[in-house]
């Protein structure tokens, strides 16, 4: 109990943290791409475009970003994350060019690649070992309302004050927010220095489950990108209405890793039967899988390798995720003009791939 007790401050925070990191990064282009490119009077598939080099750079970022995490801990790696998203995010609000548009989302790609999941999971894996899995679930609970909260923030800041303005909310808000509970709350690891000085670059070997949980999470989330930036688009060419879609995006909270990738092909089936009147059932479903993918996407390797190297495996396991999350949204953008809700067709059969990859892996522990 007293270990749970001081485990609570730490879940509550990076919790609320993860959740201003996704909502104001991740979930941006979904709200504010059509807005942003009638500004600069471009096709909006540029925004995705942008959007899409922001996440290479963050896959990029990510085993360096972890093995940085295994050394020192995540409370400095996690701070910068903030400046850097919040930068991002004023120099996105006073874009007026397709360059700077692309600076600006080439900035929240290392914020993003500092600061998302995988950063959060492994800070949690360096402090806690093996004991992290429950606290791994216990933001991914948290942070699993990042579209619900996100998507009519940003829709209600857009209405209110406009897009630049929101941009310089949700900056404001990793200054004032973010970045004071990601410093103060967590904790410094000690001997960091001595840690750095004494390292070696760990081999970790490409076996048959690294590739497996790889291909899986990358399938699995490349689903979960094209989602975060077109699930309204989706709906509405479903025939659901602009409120409908926006309502059931806001319903994709967290409602066995296995089950997560069934229940996107299940709710696509309903939305392609019944139409866009379902559009809340498809939200359920597929926010439900999602959800559970994330906590399996932090607590599977961590079951499966143990702690140890733990940051720097989980980068070198979600960089071909993160490769897939960069192509989904340009590429459902495109296959949605000629596709329509159609588009769930192809998002359901890379969800049963990943399944299938999953039902694969060995049920016995692999040794490093």
């Amino acid at each position: 109990m007293a270990s749970e007790q001081r485990q609570l401050p730490i879940i509550l925070a990076l919790g609320t943290t993860q959740t201003l990191a996704w909502a104001s990064s991740y979930y941006l282009p979904a709200i504010l791409a059509d807005p942003i490119a009638r500004d600069l009077g471009v096709s909006s598939n540029w925004v995705f475009a942008a959007f899409s080099a922001s996440l290479v750079i963050s896959a990029v970022l990510g085993p360096r970003v972890g093995r940085q995490i295994d050394l020192v801990g995540g409370r400095s790696v996690l701070s910068i994350s903030n400046l850097t998203l919040a930068a991002g995010l004023a120099l996105l609000g006073a874009s007026y060019s397709i360059p700077v548009l692309v600076v600006a989302w080439l900035l929240l790609g290392v914020g993003m690649g500092f600061g998302l999941y995988d950063a959060a999971f492994g800070t949690l894996g360096r402090i806690y070992g093996d004991a992290a899995r429950r606290s791994i679930t216990g933001i991914t609970l948290i942070a699993g309302f990042a579209s619900t909260v996100g998507w009519p923030l940003t829709a209600l800041g857009l209405q209110s004050i406009g897009w630049r303005n929101t941009c310089f909310a949700w900056a404001a808000a990793h200054i004032l927010i973010g970045l004071p509970l990601n410093f103060f709350m967590l904790p410094a690891v000690k001997g960091a220095r001595a840690a750095v000085a004494a390292s070696i670059k760990p081999h970790i070997p490409i076996d048959r489950t690294m590739i497996l949980l790889a291909f899986a999470f990358a399938a699995a989330w490349s689903v979960t990108g094209a989602m975060a930036a077109h699930l309204p688009r989706i709906l509405e060419a479903a025939g659901a209405t602009s409120l409908q879609a926006v309502s059931a995006g806001a319903l994709i909270g967290l409602l066995s890793t296995r089950l997560a990738c069934l229940t996107h092909p299940i709710g696509a089936a309903i939305v392609m039967l019944v139409g866009g009147a379902a559009a809340s059932a498809f939200a359920i479903f597929h926010g439900t899988g999602n959800g559970i993918l994330t906590i399996a996407r932090g607590t599977l390797p961590l079951a499966i390798f143990g702690p140890q190297n733990y940051g720097y495996r989980l980068g070198i396991i979600g960089a071909p995720a993160r490769m897939a999350q960069a192509a989904a949204p340009l590429a459902f953008g495109l296959l949605i003009d000629t596709m329509g809700s159609r588009i769930l067709i192809v998002s359901s059969a890379l969800s049963l791939s990943a399944l299938l990859a999953l039902s694969l892996l060995r049920k016995q522990p692999v040794a490093p």
